[in-house]
């Protein structure tokens, strides 16, 4: 199995779907909290028009509810967010603060073992963990991401 991760913001719709199919991802994994995105610009994010597109071009659709942040440890990262003056769509990495309670939160609770297996089970090849930050430092992804590659030897792709 080979992992990848992608984000949506500044990306077209085009580009988002290219990427997919360019890279012959054959599972989806939304690991956001709430599937949608404000505005026209992303709406082909939305979790419905999302599932429709991917089906459309073969690819499997799940939500992993269990590896979204809460409310709270979002709302963690919007404070910094403030605090240095920076908007959510631009942000380069995520605060530290986040990162350690999203770790002890909600990762350290996450059976990314089972997962895999479940992968696996599925015929999984090549997955995608996706959430909205174009950056992969600036999103949850990436602490999943460096989980993945430090305990189980993936390696792991930013598209």
């Amino acid at each position: 199995m080979q992992f990848y991760t992608i984000g949506v913001y500044h990306s077209s719709e085009l580009d988002f779907f290219e990427s997919l199919k360019k890279n012959e991802i054959d599972t989806f994994c939304d690991i956001r909290q709430r599937r949608g995105v404000r505005g026209a610009k992303y709406s082909f994010v939305n979790s419905k028009r999302l599932q429709i597109k991917l089906a459309e071009i073969g690819i499997k659709y799940q939500h992993i509810l269990n590896l979204a942040p809460t409310t709270e440890i979002r709302q963690l990262q919007y404070e910094a967010d403030i605090k240095e003056g920076v908007n959510k769509r631009d942000r380069d990495e995520l605060g530290q603060i986040f990162k350690i309670t999203y770790k002890n939160k909600i990762l350290d609770n996450f059976d990314l073992k089972e997962f895999i297996k479940s992968l696996e089970y599925d015929g999984a090849k090549k997955i995608v963990l996706f959430c909205v930050e174009q950056s992969p430092k600036a999103c949850h992804r990436s602490i999943i991401a460096d989980k993945l590659s430090r305990d189980y030897n993936y390696e792991i792709i930013h598209l």
